[in-house]
């Protein structure tokens, strides 16, 4: 399963945000109830299709940092331009 933001992974692997659905996802999304947050989650989707085996996916080898905040995409931006003889 995918967990949202959790406060403790179960692993090193993280889902960037790079989704494909088919026009399935539609009635997926019909049966979704809104989280503790009030909000329907994609994970929730993501969940379903794990659930019911239709799920694909790709592991990458790389890295990932998180920009969701004006601090962390200026870290992001400033890795991102970094002289890749720095990793």
């Amino acid at each position: 399963s995918i967990e949202e933001k959790p406060s403790k992974p179960k692993s090193d692997y993280a889902v960037t945000g790079i989704y494909f659905y088919d026009a399935e996802v539609f009635d997926i999304i019909k049966t979704l109830k809104p989280s503790g947050r009030g909000e329907l989650e994609i994970t929730d989707v993501n969940n379903e299709y794990i659930r019911r085996q239709q799920m694909v996916y790709s592991v990458m080898d790389g890295w990932w940092t998180d920009a969701g905040t004006l601090e962390s995409l200026r870290v992001a931006n400033e890795l991102a331009t970094a002289d890749p003889s720095d990793f």
